[in-house]
């Protein structure tokens, strides 16, 4: 017995279990994939044009995720249950598809992200 776990007991405090659809990774636990981000895949596909997907492997803190990236760099990215229901929502989508790990993410994406930072240091200054 360590020195603090006497302690630990006396408080009564005790740590919840994580959520049931928690997948365990590593030594953290990451939420799994569910309906509503493959709605929000579908939605941001259809509402964008010049979309290309990233298959994200899975890692010690996150598990297998799909990002998105549209013509201008805006982007998103959300979990996914395997990396073949992320090619094969790429495919009926009409989306092509590669894998983040060998082709990396596309510089319109960096660049986008750089503007959209210019662009809020810029609202901030003049709200100051």
């Amino acid at each position: 017995m360590g020195l603090f776990d006497r302690f630990r007991r006396r408080s009564g405090v005790r740590m919840s279990n994580p959520a049931p659809d928690a997948a365990r990774t590593g030594s953290t636990r990451v939420r799994a994939s569910d309906r509503t981000d493959e709605d929000h895949l579908r939605t941001w596909v259809q509402e964008r044009r010049g979309v290309e997907g990233f298959v994200e492997p899975r890692t010690a803190v996150s598990e297998v995720t799909l990002l998105l990236v549209a013509h201008d760099g805006e982007w998103t990215r959300r979990r996914v249950p395997s990396v073949k229901w992320a090619h094969d929502f790429c495919n009926r989508h009409q989306v092509p598809s590669y894998d983040a790990a060998v082709v990396g993410v596309p510089q319109r994406m960096r660049d986008y992200n750089s503007r959209v930072r210019k662009a809020q240091k810029e609202q901030l200054r003049r709200d100051l």
